[in-house]
């Protein structure tokens, strides 16, 4: 058994092998159709995004970096990126309805709350290690802060301040790009 499988795939998926790219798909599809169907709530929709992403990856292969984060990561990145323009596209679709006529159709239930998910995702991307990797274990694997820590080999207390600097760099952040909503 090879000590790094995933290191082998991600530099055969980066030479452009073609079996690689159904050995990347067959191993994160099911996380990639996930997040989409999650966010969309459509089957349709999911499958398409799915299909979407390993498209847009294999051709943009060349521009993957596994020294800024690991393929999985960057299909997650994509994967966001292409449940955005969906929910971009629904957001104009409904508000072409709108000025037509009355609204027939309504957005789906927690729309709101999946473009925040989606921003904050975005904003996600945007912190340094380890702060990303603290605050995708704690909140989308929900890991206690012991847990982490003994994954990442990091003291307790250094998970603890990352956590806590981090959701304050993430508030300001969106608050300062009026993402936050006011009541």
């Amino acid at each position: 058994m090879p000590a790094d499988p995933d290191g082998e795939i991600t530099a055969a998926f980066q030479r452009g092998r073609p079996d690689a790219l159904a050995l990347v798909y067959q191993r994160y599809a099911p996380l990639v159709y996930t997040i989409a169907l999650q966010s969309l709530r459509s089957q349709a929709d999911g499958e398409d995004v799915t299909q979407q992403v390993f498209v847009a990856a294999w051709r943009s292969r060349h521009t993957f970096d596994s020294r800024r984060g690991s393929l999985a990561g960057w299909l997650v990145g994509i994967t966001r990126n292409a449940v955005t323009d969906v929910l971009r596209a629904r957001a104009r679709e409904d508000c072409a309805l709108q000025q037509v006529g009355p609204a027939e159709t309504t957005a789906a239930p927690g729309t709101d709350r999946i473009i925040d998910r989606v921003l904050l995702a975005d904003e996600l991307t945007r912190l340094g290690e380890p702060q990303r990797d603290i605050m995708m274990l704690a909140f989308y694997t929900d890991l206690t802060h012991e847990q982490i820590a003994g994954k990442l080999g990091l003291p307790l207390g250094t998970v603890k301040s990352h956590i806590r600097r981090s959701l304050l760099r993430l508030r300001a952040r969106m608050e300062a790009d009026n993402v936050t909503r006011r009541p």
